[in-house]
């Protein structure tokens, strides 16, 4: 195995993010935003007309249902902010300023917080895997923060990495679970309940520094807040439990929705884990570049958690959406050729 510490820096966001191995979600094949824009994708507007002339569809039919259910913006909350100021059922621990901040290439650290960046190559050629991890330790967990792209609430809203991390002065973050491709699941974030139809495995992510897998159908959103919970993904499988691997983890498919196919192979993924409460682990696996990283399997993915320590480890949305950023940019290598807007990440602030 080796392993380096310098962050390798994407600096290709100017071509095209359509991606070419899949084309549809799972794992972020979900439909992908073009260069420059802004909230919806021109590649992903030509992707589903096509598709629809292609099935001999109407303006009228299936066709408008699909652009208006995967291409159209809907957005519920204006300004996400205000609302989460407003309506946060879990309050955070007491504003403390963190003091003596210090950030190298590959390290961050304050009188409250320690992140720690670290690029890992395993094998060799047609087998090499490559991936980045970033080491958090939290004095206060409430400093792992969602925030949703253009400061908005609802579906098909999106942005760059770079660009909500930037708005809201992040410094690491990971995509998130992709919530404004579907319109279930329970989600809270920063203290706020936004959606609440469990239908899969969720990940509970506490603001006492606790991370728990939990079955969305089996709860509430209101439970879970009153049980302390600060934010939830929904997405997975479940990656480690009690610090094992689950059965059958290679079999998992998130969603049914059209256009979505299976999550498995080997693919670019992206990952957070729990090794002890406010100690957390962001993990990124490139894919789809021989010679450079394969991608991994979700069984190997669930390993590289175990490896790394982790009590509980869950799966993020993955494909050609995984990104990791670090102190103003992408440092891994998405398998677009550059990053691709999605609709949420996980972040920490510089400051905290």
């Amino acid at each position: 195995m080796h392993r380096s510490t310098t962050p390798t820096r994407d600096h290709h966001d100017n071509r095209p993010s359509s991606d070419p191995a899949t084309g549809s979600h799972h794992e972020g094949a979900h439909p992908a935003s073009a260069p420059g824009a802004h909230r919806r994708s021109h590649s992903r507007r030509r992707f589903l007309l096509g598709g629809a002339a292609a099935l001999g569809l109407t303006a009228t039919g299936t066709s408008a249902w699909a652009l208006n259910r995967f291409v159209v913006d809907h957005v519920e909350v204006s300004d996400v902010a205000a609302h989460e100021a407003a309506n946060a059922a879990v309050t955070p621990a007491a504003a403390q300023v963190a003091t003596d901040i210090r950030i190298t290439g590959t390290s961050y650290s304050s009188s409250r917080t320690s992140i720690t960046i670290e690029q890992v190559t395993t094998g060799s050629g047609a087998q090499t895997l490559t991936y980045y991890t970033a080491d958090v330790r939290l004095s206060d967990a409430t400093s792992l923060r969602s925030a949703f792209a253009n400061n908005e609430y609802g579906t098909n809203i999106t942005a760059k990495p770079t660009r909500i991390a930037a708005e809201h002065d992040a410094i690491v973050a990971i995509n998130g679970d992709y919530y404004g491709f579907r319109s279930d699941g329970i989600l809270i974030r920063n203290g706020v309940v936004y959606r609440d139809q469990g239908v899969r495995e969720g990940l509970a992510i506490h603001a006492d520094g606790r991370m728990e897998v939990y079955d969305e159908t089996a709860t509430s959103a209101q439970a879970l807040l009153d049980a302390g919970v600060w934010s939830t993904c929904s997405f997975g499988p479940a990656l480690v439990r009690d610090g094992a691997v689950p059965e059958g983890i290679d079999s998992v498919e998130v969603d049914t929705n059209v256009g979505n196919h299976s999550i498995q192979g080997q693919q670019p993924r992206t990952a957070i884990g729990l090794i002890e409460d406010h100690h957390y682990v962001l993990v990124v696996v490139d894919g789809r570049s021989e010679g450079y990283s394969r991608g991994a399997t979700m069984t190997e993915l669930a390993r590289i958690m175990t490896d790394l320590g982790c009590a509980t480890a869950y799966n993020l949305d993955g494909g050609g959406s995984s990104a990791m950023y670090f102190n103003g940019a992408i440092i891994n290598q998405p398998s677009n050729g550059g990053e691709r807007a999605t609709s949420d990440i996980l972040y920490i602030a510089n400051g905290a």
